[in-house]
């Protein structure tokens, strides 16, 4: 039994960079197609699930966060083992079964053609003059109110929302998926979901999210950082301000309640020389946070597709990069 375990994990491993390779190809063809079901989104359920079951805001802070640690773990378990047993399965069957499954969910696991669809969505109604209708296409990417931004505010929040997304919905897979292949993937957009939906710092979801957020914040720490320096390179090849995003980038980096949202959003807001972030409406409560960038000109609507070139560059960059390392590190 062992050596079969053992052949099924090489096969597995010698894998993972045609899958990365497969899989990064398959996304940017098509992204998610809609009405498919899609295992980001069973994760969404599960994780509403446990907590309708687990949450109880008359608990007391420490037994708030018990319970969401208990769930934490209770996604994290069957993420990683369903996603073992479906491989090993497959893999069981003939390897060309193992690699197409795990090609489709590194597929299922990169987000570089939605985030520019979700991009492309709010850019088309700007540019004929249909506020409202940009409203609401930003609406579904950001999770500030929506409905009395400006023109500018409204292409402010997308190219956030794209340099944000860039690190994990991208770059940070494609991190995991080198390290660990695509179990490692489907972990880490478990934790990103979760963080997603319970880690907020509201009253709701102040102490329940805790494990949620820390454990995101942990997995995001490194990916950010190299999705910031592939940004200031894809700044470069795109002849955008590449040495000014480094120094908005060293300025401005931790300018963000988050150790690591604004490392993205720093450096797009340096290459495009614009400012970025700044005092947002939520749930009709005024949030005061700083801004990153410098106002050196007015934001506009064509910012949002070069922020969405700098996020396909920097994409492509990842893999490159990541594929490097992965390829180095099985001839050691």
């Amino acid at each position: 039994m062992s050596g079969t375990w053992n052949l099924l994990l090489r096969q597995y491993l010698q894998h993972i960079a045609p899958a990365m390779c497969l899989g990064f190809a398959l996304d940017f063809a098509v992204g998610d197609p809609v009405g498919i079901p899609h295992p980001v989104r069973w994760m969404g359920c599960w994780i509403s699930f446990l907590e309708q079951r687990l949450r109880n805001p008359e608990n007391d802070p420490k037994k708030q966060r018990r319970k969401g640690a208990l769930l934490v773990m209770a996604v994290l378990m069957p993420a990683a083992g369903i996603s073992i047993l479906l491989f090993a399965g497959m893999e069981w069957l003939h390897p060309l079964a193992g690699l197409s499954v795990e090609t489709v969910l590194c597929a299922y696991m990169l987000a570089a053609r939605d985030l520019a669809r979700a991009g492309a969505a709010v850019f088309v109604p700007l540019q004929k003059g249909d506020l409202s209708g940009a409203q609401k296409a930003v609406s579904m990417i950001v999770g500030r109110d929506t409905d009395r931004l400006s023109e500018a505010g409204i292409c402010r929040a997308a190219v956030e929302s794209v340099a944000e997304s860039a690190s994990d919905g991208v770059i940070a897979p494609l991190f995991y998926m080198a390290l660990l292949g695509p179990v490692g993937a489907v972990c880490y957009k478990a934790v990103n979901t979760m963080d997603s939906m319970i880690a907020y710092r509201n009253e709701r979801y102040r102490y329940f999210g805790t494990a949620a957020a820390r454990l995101d914040d942990v997995a995001n720490y490194v990916p950010s950082r190299i999705g910031a320096q592939l940004m200031i390179a894809a700044a470069f090849f795109l002849r955008l301000d590449a040495r000014n995003a480094f120094r908005i980038y060293r300025r401005d980096r931790r300018k963000h309640a988050s150790p690591n949202a604004a490392q993205m959003e720093s450096t797009a807001a340096g290459a495009l020389r614009i400012q970025l972030a700044g005092n947002a409406f939520y749930f009709g409560t005024l949030v005061e946070k700083p801004t990153i960038g410098d106002p050196d000109r007015e934001i506009e609507a064509e910012d949002i597709l070069r922020g969405i070139h700098m996020m396909y560059l920097s994409s492509v960059l990842a893999l490159f990069l990541f594929l490097c390392f992965r390829i180095v590190g099985e001839w050691i």
